[in-house]
């Protein structure tokens, strides 16, 4: 078994191709909502994430074969005048998981956030994703407080039109 981790290029049109077809497999799982992307969002996301400077994403890929995937963006942290990068979308398709594939994809997502001098990694995980918040906490993510007394952050969002 061939694995290889690399930075996506939304030029590449395998990868971009490879990419759509990862996050769109994603998006239909309970996990990412349970509802394919919309034709729009698969028309023109490669061009939009193209033009974002601070995008990245990781594929994974097994003997030649798309198998998983992490979207990525730089932001920064005011407490720690530096960037963070924010961990979007984590994915690994069904027939690949157990193969260690979203440790590797970490270590490169990590090994780019040092590169770029970033102070963090963040992501969001579901309350019943338990197989991934076991795999994260692995990698060393944990919940995030200032005091323990005031709680754990919780993410929130508030969708526009």
């Amino acid at each position: 078994m061939n694995v290889d981790i690399v930075i996506a290029d939304y030029q590449n049109p395998t990868q971009g191709k490879d990419l759509l077809m990862l996050l769109d497999g994603y998006a239909q799982d309970p996990m990412g909502g349970g509802e394919a992307l919309e034709p729009s969002v698969k028309a023109s996301l490669l061009e939009e994430l193209a033009k974002l400077p601070h995008a990245f994403t990781i594929l994974a890929y097994v003997d030649n074969k798309p198998a998983g995937l992490i979207n990525c963006f730089l932001g920064f942290s005011t407490f720690a005048a530096r960037p963070l990068v924010n961990i979007h979308d984590v994915v690994v398709s069904p027939s690949f998981r157990g193969l260690g594939l979203s440790h590797k994809m970490m270590a490169k997502v990590e090994q780019v956030a040092r590169d770029k001098g970033c102070c963090k990694m963040t992501l969001e995980v579901l309350e019943g994703n338990d197989v991934a918040k076991g795999s994260y906490s692995k990698f060393g993510f944990s919940g995030y407080e200032l005091d323990p007394q005031m709680g754990k952050a919780v993410f929130w969002q508030k969708k526009l039109s």
